[in-house]
């Protein structure tokens, strides 16, 4: 599996983490977002739900979109 596409979403407040978030993942199979908003792991969760992605808190405030299991 190739590398996660990064998107750093630091300093933006809900919905943009989320809103960059979809945009990256319409042409890549998985990303890594650093987004400190407090909600924003709960947003991009949802996000990940609502399109049947995998989602992973990575650290603090760094979370993991995609498409396919990891290896």
């Amino acid at each position: 599996m190739a590398d996660p596409v990064i998107v750093n979403a630091r300093g933006m407040k809900c919905p943009w983490p989320a809103l960059r978030a979809a945009r990256a993942m319409r042409d890549a199979p998985a990303i890594r977002i650093e987004a400190d908003d407090p909600i924003a792991g709960r947003e991009l969760e949802a996000l990940a739900r609502q399109n049947g992605w995998l989602f992973a808190v990575i650290d603090t405030h760094q979370y993991a979109l995609s498409r396919i299991a990891p290896d």
